[in-house]
């Protein structure tokens, strides 16, 4: 018995190794990016990106908190717009402001969680006319610390923030298209 627990546990600790070692190779930065058409035009969609207030309306993160409490400040939309937020474990706290936008085509934003774990992304979105839809791309990038790198071996952060980028999406499709 006692041998086969040791056993075990050695192939337990291999197989951490193994994780660690590897995230260890991955790449410094990262990058998540999913699209959507939409029928509608751009300055239909636009405002609901543009105004972190209309953003809250479909932005699937701050829905998986009902009681989360967010704090706007800056213009009402566009650069300088800016909301902190406190939520529960899923959506942690941190900081969002709209640092550029080219009406009705991007919007740029930065992204600073420092809960759950402390991140600085770049948050881009995207607004391309195609006949009378327009494909909506939601994208993030950053750097991907050593722990971050140890989550990906084992979660996945496309999978993981690219299922919340679809259903964000998929929002902002129903708002848009009423």
């Amino acid at each position: 018995m006692l041998k086969t627990l040791g056993i075990v546990a050695a192939i337990c600790v291999v197989l951490i190794a193994v994780v660690l070692i590897y995230a260890s190779t991955r790449p410094g930065t990262f990058s998540v990016q999913r699209s959507v058409d939409i029928n509608a035009p751009p300055d239909k969609i636009f405002p609901f990106i543009n105004s972190l207030r209309g953003f809250n309306s479909w932005d699937p993160f701050s829905k998986k908190d009902p009681a989360i409490r967010i704090v706007h400040s800056g213009p009402e939309s566009g650069k300088g717009a800016r909301y902190e937020w406190q939520g529960n474990r899923q959506v942690g706290s941190g900081r969002v402001e709209i640092t550029d936008t080219a009406v009705p085509s991007s919007v740029s934003m930065k992204l600073d969680m420092t809960t759950p774990m402390e991140a600085h992304n770049t948050v881009q979105f995207t607004l391309e006319p195609k006949g009378g839809m327009t494909t909506v791309t939601w994208a993030m990038k950053g750097p991907s610390p050593y722990i971050a790198k140890v989550m990906d071996v084992v979660i996945g952060m496309d999978r993981m923030v690219g299922v919340e980028f679809e259903n964000g999406l998929a929002n902002l499709k129903a708002l848009a298209e009423k």
